[in-house]
């Protein structure tokens, strides 16, 4: 499959399912909320977490989008990358955040103090695919 068609279809979505690999090599999946352009994913992923540890140690990732009715699907293939974790010394890692949130949800947030605080309570920072591949079920 082309990996542009496949980026259509999940860029007019943004929940899917990242698949991670465990230590032991078998798969981990975590339902999670994203944001897909032509080439890249973005998602908001909590430091101490096993898929973002996952990632750290192997940074192989797919990420599998279905259309609502379950017939149509894509698993977008690629390497993942993190920018630091949240903290209040870090603007650049907060406007990431920000972005992102703006990105799934389509507006602000209410109160971007309160969401910056979050986010560094949480320790969160984006995790970026890098696309390289794709496959899956799309109509003609």
């Amino acid at each position: 499959m082309q990996l542009d068609r496949a980026t259509d279809f999940a860029a007019e979505r943004h929940g899917g399912v990242l698949i991670t690999l465990k230590r032991d090599g078998r798969p981990q999946a975590s339902n999670i909320n994203y944001v897909c352009d032509a080439r890249t994913v973005r998602i908001s992923v909590t430091a101490s977490r096993a898929k973002t540890n996952n990632l750290q140690r192997d940074p192989r990732a797919s990420l599998h989008v279905t259309s609502d009715d379950f017939w149509r699907w894509v698993v977008l293939e690629g390497t993942a990358s993190f920018t630091p974790v949240a903290t209040p010394d870090d603007p650049d890692s907060l406007e990431a955040l920000r972005s992102l949130y703006r990105d799934i949800r389509g507006e602000d947030h209410p109160d971007w103090d309160d969401y910056d605080r979050a986010m560094v309570d949480d320790e969160r920072q984006v995790l970026t695919i890098t696309l390289e591949r794709a496959y899956g079920q799309l109509p003609d």
